[in-house]
Formats: structure tokens, sequence, C-alpha cells
């Protein structure tokens, strides 16, 4: 499969009260793509993935996790047949099999990690596995980390190896009324940080504790400047979606804070009201796409890929790809190219008999 569309650029700010969808009887029709450069494309790698969630990118493939627990594999531009794993997964609307990264040495140790939530005698937990995978196949799977509280709908479940090679986990809250994100004893709500193996590292904040940061409601992506400075995008409850700038012990605030206004925690660099639902975010670092702002994000309720840069706020943000619906995640590859996955088969958006994509951003 090698379909190509085109992109649209849109170099004005955005309304978000004019993008956020409604309902399915009255829903606002998307626009069809059109580009006004010829030298931008979009490529569609796969059609009619079910519920993706994340993508990892290989030198050779691209992996997509898909919520009811397969781990896809795109291979030469062709979504395989079969899948590398299909894993036990609980059916809630914010879990399942979402998270994926593969390990900085993967091309050696074949390493991949993935966030899963499941049911124990009622109760919703996540856990971290590392998959060993050999020729597209589970060859071997051990858990790392386990008994993160889950959640139906505020579940988190982003994962990512950071420049200093650690195991970055985002956890969502139980309930909006749970005070378990600001209760170091407890992993929920936290932005946690391995060693690849699963164990604490030493430099950690707190004593013999995974917990990185704390005070977070539902983080959806996170990703690493240049200068090694991390940033966490979170859902809000309806509102107040936050870009955070995540220091190492610090508290973010919820429940008792949203965004701003509290000394005791710290402020979010970016609010969104009304919310946008971000997605995967990253700092471009490529030279292949021509960007004007280095941060790309994605956004499933203004159904938008944005690019934005965090210190001029949100009237630098423009759209770089919109008409596919919720865009959920967005990676780089090792070209530079961008690799994203649409979301409109998770039970919030509108899907067409193709749905869900993953497209390829090139130049």
């Amino acid at each position: 499969m090698d379909k190509k569309i085109q992109i649209v650029v849109i170099v004005v700010a955005v309304v978000f009260s004019v993008l956020v969808l409604t309902s399915p009887d009255d829903p606002i029709p998307l626009p069809v793509p059109n580009s006004n450069s010829k030298n931008n494309f979009v490529t569609i790698l796969a059609e009619n993935l079910d519920k993706p969630r994340a993508i990892a990118v290989s030198n050779d493939r691209v992996f997509v996790t898909e919520k009811d627990g397969t781990i896809r594999v795109i291979q030469n531009n062709t979504l395989l047949e079969s899948p590398l794993a299909t894993l036990r997964s609980v059916d809630v609307f914010d879990g399942g099999l979402l998270g994926i990264t593969l390990h900085p040495n993967f091309s050696s140790n074949h390493y991949m990690y993935v966030f899963l939530t499941y049911d124990e005698d009622g109760y919703l937990w996540n856990k971290i596995l590392r998959i060993t995978e050999s020729e597209n196949k589970l060859q071997n799977a051990k858990v790392i980390l386990d008994k993160i509280p889950g959640s139906s709908f505020t579940n988190g479940g982003f994962i990512k190896f950071g420049p200093d090679e650690k195991l970055y986990i985002g956890t969502g809250t139980v309930s909006e009324a749970s005070h378990l994100p600001q209760d170091l004893n407890s992993l929920s709500g936290k932005i946690l940080r391995l060693n690849d193996d699963g164990g604490i590292p030493d430099d950690n904040p707190f004593p013999n504790s995974p917990v990185y940061s704390l005070g977070h409601r539902n983080p959806q992506g996170m990703t690493w400047d240049d200068d090694g400075n991390m940033f966490v995008a979170e859902s809000g409850p309806e509102k107040n979606d936050e870009i955070n700038l995540i220091l190492p012990g610090k508290n973010y605030g919820w429940p008792e804070q949203q965004c701003s206004g509290n000394e005791d925690f710290e402020d979010a660099i970016l609010c969104y009201d009304p919310s946008i639902e971000p997605g995967g975010i990253l700092f471009y670092s490529g030279d292949s796409i021509a960007f004007e702002s280095p941060f790309i994000m994605a956004s499933m309720r203004a159904a938008n890929l944005y690019q934005l840069d965090f210190e001029e706020g949100l009237s630098s943000q423009k759209s770089i790809l919109s008409g596919i619906g919720r865009v959920r995640d967005v990676v780089q590859g090792p070209d530079g190219s961008l690799y994203v996955i649409t979301s409109n088969t998770d039970g919030k958006g509108f899907p067409d008999s193709t749905d869900d994509k993953l497209l390829r951003i090139l130049k």
C-alpha cells in the first residue's frame, strides 16, 4: 500500500471552539485535504487499524499498538497480516494496550516496552512489559513494573526513553476526586523513571522510588528538546489541557490545581481552554521538513496536527495536517519524516471505511 494524500497547511490562528467535534448526530464535516505546496505530501502506510494508540519506529519497521491488545508491524510500507503479539488487555475506553517504545539499542537487543491495562478481581491495573522480538514475533515477555492503578477514562499510558536512556512512564489518575496523584506512595498521576530492566535509578529525586514528578492527571505525550528539557502533554477535564516542563521532584498540582494559580505547585507553560485533547508531542530535530516551530503536537478533539513554539505560546500554533479526523500520536523517523496515527475508531470519532490510518509525512 502506498497511497498519497496531500497536506493541509493552515497558517492562521486556530479557533478551537470551531474545531471541536460535537456529536454523531451533528458531526462537523472534515475538510477535503488539499495543499498549497507541491513539495509536501503524506503517504498512507496502513489502513483499517483498530483503535491504534501509539507508534514506535526503528530503521526498517514501524510498530503500532492497537488498544485491544495487538502490536502491528509495518515493514517495507506494508502492514503485515500477522501481529507481532496479541496480549490480553481489558476493554475500557482509556485502557488496554497503550504506549510503546523501543530500547535505545533495539537493533541489537530487540527490546520493546509496552504499557498494558488489565483487570484483577474487578480492579483495573497497569503494567509495563519488556518484550523481546525476533523476526516480527514475540520471543519473550517480562513484567518490569506492575500494580500501576488503572482507570477507565484517565489512564495515562505514554512511555518513552529519554536522552539519558532511562524509561519514562506517564500514569493517569483513578478518578477525578482521587488524591493519589499527591501521594508519593502511589504510582497514580505520576511521571515515573526507571532503568531499562525496571530498576530504580540512583539519581531519582525520591530515594528508592520510581516517581520523577507528581500531581498529573492524564499524561498523553512526552518529548525532549535539544537541551534535554522534558515536556509532557496532559489531557484536562473538558478544559485546561496542559503542556508542562517537567522538572525532577516537582509537583504539578492535580487535583488541587489546573494549569496555574497556586504557588505550591508548578505552573503549566501552556493551557488550553476549551480542551483540544492533546495526544503525542514531538520536538522535531530533523532537517527533512522545514517547520517554522520546533514542537509538533497531535490533537484528537481539535482534529489537527500542530506545530508550535512553547516559548512563543499559543500565538505560534499552526496546523500542518488536518482533514483526517482525530490525530492520536506523532513520532519522528530516522530520516526526518513524521509518522502519524489517527484515532477515529476510538469511540469518539467518525470513522470512514478505511480508518484508522498510519501516515508518513515526507518532504
